[in-house]
Order: C-alpha cells, then structure tokens, then sequence
C-alpha cells in the first residue's frame, strides 16, 4: 500500500465508526468546504485541506511522501522522539520499518486536539441530553484542552522523523471510534441485567485487556461497588480527550447508570460519585490498543507487516487461511 491509501483507510473507517452517522459527517466536511470556499489571501493559503475530506484533525500524514510504498509498520500508543531513535536503530540492524504510526496525535494533529471533541456532544444527546445543553457545557473544556495545549513543543517528534528521514502518521479518532463501537455494541447485547463486577469480567475476557491485567492496568472499578447494577453502560472512548465535568450529572439525568472509559480525571470522578454514576475504568494502553487491532487488522489483509511497540498490544483478528 501507499502511505496515502493508508491514511485513506483509516479516515474512511473513522467516518463509518462515527458515533455521528455518515450524514452527520458529510454535513460537517461540507460546511468545511463553504468555509474554505469564503477564505482569502493568507487565511485561504494556511488553510489544512485535509479538513475537506477528512473531519477528524487528530489524523495526518505528519512526514514522508503520501506516495511511499509502505509494507511494514512500526506502531505504538505514543510514538515520539525516543520512538523515531528506536526505528531507525532497528532499520540499522536490519529490520525493514517503512512508516512509524502513532495512535496519539503528534504536531499539527495535536495542536489541533479540541477541534474533535465536538463528537461528544452528540454522543451524550443520543442518550438523552438535549444537544444545546451538551454543546454549551463541552464549549468550555474545548477552550481549556485548546489553550492547554498552546505552550507545548508539538513539532519535536515530527521534526525528528524528518531529520531521520522516516514517513510518520498519527492516527487518533478514527482508532477511537472503533474500540468505541466495539465495545458499545458489546454491552448493548448484553443488557441492562449486569452489575459492575460483570462489567471487569466481560471486559477481561477481551485479550487485550486481560493482558493489560496482568500488568496491573486492567479494569478497575472507581466509582460504585462491584454488586451495584450497572444499569444503562455508556462507553466513552471517543472525542480525543476527557470531557466536562458538568456533563458528567448531565448524562446521570438522562438515564446513563454506568460509564466505561479509558480514563476520568479525578474532578470528574468526584461528580460522578456526587451523581451516583458507576464509573469503569477499563485501561488506558488496552482500549487504544484494540481501536488500534481493528485498523491495522485491515492493513494486515492487504498484506502490511504490523510491529508493535510504546504500549501497542498486538491482537490479529483477522481469519487465517
């Protein structure tokens, strides 16, 4: 494959995973291109393009010709620096390393953090929350993660991957919204008859979080008990970083008994404590890793070499022959 079709592949599996819906997706790249259209002058020319064909600005090619034949991956959760020096030492010893990926955004894609979060505003009106109130509440912690993220030094592994001449690409969203539709239309099969202790047993019979509890960063229970009812599981692995506390009592009045996510700062757990809401935290490393499985299992069909690395739990569910 090109690195191209690569990035291609994972947008168009981001877009089709999409807790918005197609129609929502194309609405939105169709208000991009209006936008575009308008620009003038230097505003037109510092325009990302990528944003008419692709919603999810946490995704990029980052460095490398879109033309380069990729036949071999060296993937991991965090990619940086200290992971560019580590390909191009295996490349030494031989090893053949077309492209490093990250799942974690790098460079452009990082500064641009806050512009994915608007997804969970419409995840959290699916399940009851009125839309104005889900986008007025997410406004805020949108403007926190963007400043955030001003001072820091977004380039440095990028300007690495240049020097040493390695094509690099990060791929965020669109990873996240597979585990979260995974993991989603898991517990929606299973119903609402589960207490919280069913929830880190069906979640550690998935590999890679059993692997993750080996390490001792499993699935751990961090508000409730493990006899409580779950009730109504959300799970809440999408929108590129952790949302509003106030959404937290939001979702509580809705219906959602119990979140399942990734991770909660500790101001949103002290909410969800003081609006009853059980809260899982199933892992960090394992949930992007099995958002991750599920795009490079389509790469491996098309015959890419996948290695994993910096917290990648390789898991292959592709059919062998």
């Amino acid at each position: 494959m090109k690195l191209q079709e690569v990035y291609e592949l994972a947008v168009g599996l981001g877009i089709k995973a999409d807790p918005r819906g197609k129609r929502e997706v194309e609405r939105l790249l169709k208000k991009q291109k209006e936008a575009y259209d308008k620009l003038e002058g230097d505003d037109r020319e510092d325009f990302d393009t990528d944003r008419l064909t692709n919603p999810f600005a946490d995704t990029r090619i980052l460095n490398g010709d879109p033309k380069t034949e990729v036949g071999s991956i060296l993937a991991g959760v965090d990619m940086e620096a200290q992971e560019m020096l580590l390909a191009d030492r295996l490349r030494e010893r031989g090893m053949k390393i077309d492209l490093v990926m990250s799942h974690h955004p790098e460079g452009k894609s990082l500064a641009a953090l806050a512009d994915v979060m608007g997804v969970q505003a419409d995840i959290w009106h699916a399940e009851g929350v009125p839309i104005n109130i889900g986008e007025a509440v997410l406004e805020g912690r949108q403007g926190e993660v963007m400043r955030s993220l001003l001072p820091l030094n977004h380039q440095r592994p990028v300007d690495t991957a240049r020097l040493l001449e390695l094509p690099f690409m990060c791929v965020h969203t669109p990873c996240d919204n597979l585990v979260n539709g995974f993991l989603q239309k898991h517990f929606d099969r299973k119903g609402d008859g589960l207490t919280l202790d069913d929830i880190v047993k069906e979640l550690k019979g998935i590999p890679e979080y059993r692997c993750a509890a080996r390490g001792n960063a499993g699935p751990t229970i961090v508000v409730g008990s493990k006899h409580r009812r779950a009730g109504k599981v959300l799970v809440d692995m999408t929108g590129g970083t952790g949302g509003p506390a106030e959404a937290i009592s939001k979702l509580a009045d809705a219906g959602v008994g119990t979140l399942v996510g990734m991770h909660i700062s500790e101001k949103n757990r002290e909410e969800a404590e003081k609006s009853k809401l059980n809260v899982v935290i199933a892992g960090h490393d394992a949930s992007d890793s099995i958002g991750i499985n599920l795009f490079v299992d389509e790469l491996e069909k098309k015959g890419v070499e996948v290695i994993p690395c910096s917290g990648f739990i390789r898991v292959s569910r592709v059919k062998k022959k």
